[in-house]
């Protein structure tokens, strides 16, 4: 485990999306307290037609997010805070992921992340309960890799967030894993080992079968493709910020995984 493992995390949520406690302050307080370096803020994004506001922040509630990590950033100059959003991507939206996102509201970085999926009808499945078949899991794919190619994502979020609903490791989830792992190979784009699932898994009802996230033949394969990796703490609470991130790096050494720059994240110049 290197020295700076603990010091940076990417993926951290309000409680504009309803289902996080803290506000960008708390996060900042606790961060410092830590000793942490950098901050992240990625809320569950709004989105411009407020579809599955039960966990997400409504739009007109964006410019007041966006003005809390500005303010935060001047006020606590020892802590690099960085502004972010966790994002379902919707195709017929690309420029607005671009021109407002990444443009007019100046966001350092967004994460792309499946909690929906477009089906092969066009049609949105939730991926709680969704993947839980062979065509979802194919379609599960298809989606990340859509995503992943848009180009407006820096690291996905839990690509392996199937193991919520499908109980064995098959064949099936070995096409989906290398369609998505091929597409972050070939795009640059990173990926996620999420610590939110491991603590999700240390509360795991007796009587449930599946295996959550991460799931470790996920990240077996990820180890045969030339992929980087970024270990999140997915922090919905500020004392969840270094929650289980240990166990999570401990995937990464486990299975040779290469982690992301964490010091350039954030910084990057897109050109369009």
């Amino acid at each position: 485990m290197r020295d700076n493992e603990y010091l940076h995390n990417f993926h951290t949520h309000t409680y504009r999306c309803k289902h996080a406690e803290g506000d960008v302050d708390d996060y900042c307080e606790m961060a410092i307290q830590l000793g942490m370096k950098t901050l992240g803020i990625s809320d569950h994004s709004a989105l411009p037609d407020d579809r599955w506001l039960a966990a997400r922040m409504k739009y007109v509630d964006l410019p007041e997010y966006t003005m809390a990590i500005d303010t935060a950033q001047a006020k606590y100059p020892q802590l690099r805070i960085v502004k972010g959003m966790e994002c379902e991507y919707l195709p017929e939206e690309q420029s607005w992921y671009e021109d407002e996102l990444l443009g007019a509201y100046e966001f350092d970085y967004l994460i792309g992340a499946a909690h929906f999926f477009l089906n092969s009808d066009d049609k949105w499945v939730g991926t709680y309960g969704g993947t839980n078949s062979a065509k979802a899991l194919i379609e599960f794919g298809n989606y990340n890799v859509r995503m992943i190619e848009s180009g407006v994502f820096d690291f996905i979020a839990h690509p392996d967030l199937f193991g919520n609903c499908y109980e064995n490791w098959d064949e099936n989830c070995i096409a989906c894993t290398r369609d998505i792992l091929a597409a972050a190979a070939e795009t640059g784009v990173g990926l996620e080992i999420n610590a939110l699932g491991l603590r999700k898994q240390l509360a795991k009802r007796p009587d449930n079968p599946f295996p959550l996230y991460p799931w470790l033949p996920f990240w077996e394969e990820a180890s045969q493709f030339d992929v980087k990796v970024i270990v999140s703490s997915d922090a919905h609470r500020p004392e969840d910020l270094q929650g289980e991130a240990g166990a999570a790096f401990q995937i990464a050494t486990d299975f040779g995984l290469v982690h992301m720059d964490v010091d350039a994240l954030g910084r990057k110049i897109r050109e369009k």
